[in-house]
């Protein structure tokens, strides 16, 4: 099997909520999705995605994927996409570091091997633990009440995980008002459900230190991507009792090594185009599995590709380490194709179609914007 044509699509998908904040006041009404499909020499086609969460989530944005992916789309016409970890060494040999144009490629790459042995993708990723993945929502940051119902609502839908946004300026309440968040989305927690409370490194050990005084002392989540640089992380770590879970700090495979080199975090929100794919991202659950550190599998955002590619990766994570897994297609009111996972008993499987099992609706994704062949 050889590569003999790519193609490179574009799609806008809104935000399903109309407006969505992050710390820092970060605000988002609809992200940008770079899809691409690999042809092989057989006819058989592949379909990857990669959907930055906007421009100032980390250091990607669609504009950047789609010329990364013109820049190395020509070197890898005739390689054969089965050949996954080749292939990441040739897109790391034509193109340094952008992972978020390089998973679109990596994902249709492991849809094509899939089916060229009629088997999905979290058979060839080791095999799944056959547990249904209990599924997380995203609650963006707003008032205290109106947050309470926000994880009400996803409560009532089977949602066993919550990632409750923080991050407020002092001038809009800073920590008292996050603290205020954090008490009020957690006040009916069930057993069983998980809380992340997350800031997108958008604190300073000191407000996050004073956050975390403000809270009454029996409050059962873990803190998520508090700060944006190392050091502030550590410092933080050093006087908190609270797990820490990195995000956005933790990209490449020597990232996952210092986290556990230095003690840095009790777990990672693996999130797949910020890893690069699910090559790289079966590294790092391996990585995180040896050090007995926890995994939610997520990505940035995006719709029915992004889902599959999550719900294959985190069939595969061991129950005792896996947290939860997002499902980005209730965030987007545009989906790319059919996907047959519906969350059910507080959980999704994917399915036992070849590949990553979906069925892709060209007429949603238009005329390509690039088209390299053989």
């Amino acid at each position: 099997m050889k590569i003999q044509k790519i193609e490179l699509f574009e799609v806008h998908l809104p935000y399903t909520g109309g407006s969505y904040e992050l710390s820092g006041g970060r605000l988002y009404t609809g992200f940008d999705s770079v899809v691409v499909c690999i042809t092989a020499d057989d006819g058989t086609e592949g379909w990857g995605e990669s959907t930055p969460f906007g421009a100032t989530y980390i250091a990607s944005h669609a504009r950047g994927a789609r010329a990364g992916i013109e820049e190395m789309a020509p070197h890898l016409i005739g390689r054969d996409p089965r050949d996954v970890e080749r292939i990441n060494d040739a897109m790391d040999e034509t193109l340094a570091g952008h992972n978020h144009a390089k998973s679109a490629i990596d994902l249709a790459c492991w849809d094509l091997f899939g089916k060229s042995v009629n088997l999905p993708v979290y058979k060839l990723l080791g095999g799944g633990t056959g547990g249904r993945l209990p599924v997380i929502s995203s609650i963006y940051a707003g008032t205290p009440e109106d947050m309470r119902t926000r994880v009400a609502e996803h409560r009532k839908m089977g949602y066993l995980g919550h990632s409750i946004k923080i991050g407020a300026h002092d001038r809009e309440g800073g920590p008292r008002l996050d603290a205020e968040r954090i008490a009020a989305s957690l006040a009916d927690r069930q057993t069983g459900e998980y809380f992340i409370v997350d800031a997108n490194g958008g604190l300073i050990p000191e407000t996050a230190l004073r956050m975390l005084r403000a809270l009454p002392s029996d409050l059962d989540f873990v803190l998520e991507a508090p700060c944006a640089t190392w050091r502030e992380t550590v410092s933080l770590r050093q006087r908190c009792d609270v797990p820490i879970i990195i995000d956005e700090l933790g990209q490449q495979d020597s990232d996952m090594a210092t986290i556990v080199a230095h003690d840095i975090a009790d777990g990672i929100g693996l999130k797949i185009s910020k890893a690069g794919g699910l090559t790289p991202a079966r590294r790092h659950r391996d990585i995180c599995r040896a050090a007995g550190l926890t995994i939610s599998v997520q990505d940035t955002v995006g719709s029915t590709l992004s889902a599959a590619s999550i719900f294959h990766m985190g069939a595969t994570v061991p129950d005792r380490l896996l947290r939860c897994i997002l499902d980005p297609r209730d965030m987007v009111t545009v989906q790319t194709g059919a996907f047959e996972a519906p969350i059910k008993d507080g959980g999704v499987l994917p399915p036992d179609t070849p590949g990553l099992g979906v069925r892709v609706d060209r007429q949603i994704l238009g005329s390509a914007l690039h088209c390299w062949e053989a």
